[in-house]
């Protein structure tokens, strides 16, 4: 792994990726809106920046060129399809051979053998209703996005974070195939450290086709005998 692109730089998420990146030493290209490009003013001259539509397909195809790996936070603003667009373009697009991760949450259901508490399940249908609703963001989308990724067949991981929280980072996360692992009831993760699990992920061959669920290792019971990132 050598050159890494970041589809979605300019938000938390992707900065605090870029940072991880370049720390092991991958050169980084991130591309986002124009108007978000001031937001990366701490990278400067550390990441080369591409602004444009992040989820165009011609946009896209031309940051991606060249890149080993690309890191894509699937975001679904707005109520036309956003997300679903730049998977399929990232898909469609990225070189062969390129691992390809994309970041959704847990709500990105990968099969029948993940199993959602009631709680949890109220709680993504109402906040489902209310951003659709103001036309703010689109949770179907975002599952779409996830399953057009599931049924590619690129070399691609779905990372799907918990709740997210803000703090210094707790280690790299651990993961289940499935959400509804007893162990994975703490519901959080950092968002530094899903940065970091995201960056993992590019070289990580046990995650290849793999929909991880992941939470802080910092709230899995001492007798859960979790090995160092996989639970199950």
């Amino acid at each position: 792994m050598k050159k890494v692109c970041i589809i979605g730089v300019s938000g938390k998420l992707g900065i605090l990726m870029a940072q991880h990146a370049l720390a092991r030493g991958y050169a980084v290209r991130g591309l986002c809106r124009a108007g978000s490009a001031e937001k990366l003013s701490g990278l400067e001259g550390s990441v080369e920046i591409v602004t444009g539509d992040t989820s165009d397909p011609d946009t896209i195809r031309t940051t991606v060129a060249g890149c080993d790996g690309v890191l894509t936070v699937l975001v679904p603003w707005g109520t036309d399809g956003m997300a679903t667009r730049t998977a399929r373009a990232v898909l469609d697009h990225a070189d062969q051979g390129a691992r390809l991760v994309f970041s959704t949450g847990w709500h990105a259901t990968r099969d029948a053998r993940d199993r959602y508490p009631l709680a949890e399940r109220l709680k993504t249908s109402l906040i489902g209703a209310a951003v659709r609703v103001l036309r703010l963001a689109d949770i179907n989308d975002h599952k779409r996005a996830a399953r057009l990724v599931y049924q590619s067949d690129r070399d691609w991981t779905v990372v799907r974070c918990s709740d997210i929280e803000e703090g210094p980072s707790e280690g790299l996360p651990i993961w289940a195939p499935h959400v509804g692992d007893p162990r994975l009831a703490a519901n959080r993760t950092r968002r530094t450290d899903f940065a970091l699990f995201m960056v993992h992920a590019l070289t990580d061959r046990a995650l290849h086709q793999q929909a991880p669920a992941i939470v802080s290792r910092a709230r899995v019971p001492a007798t859960a005998g979790a090995r160092p990132t996989q639970l199950a």
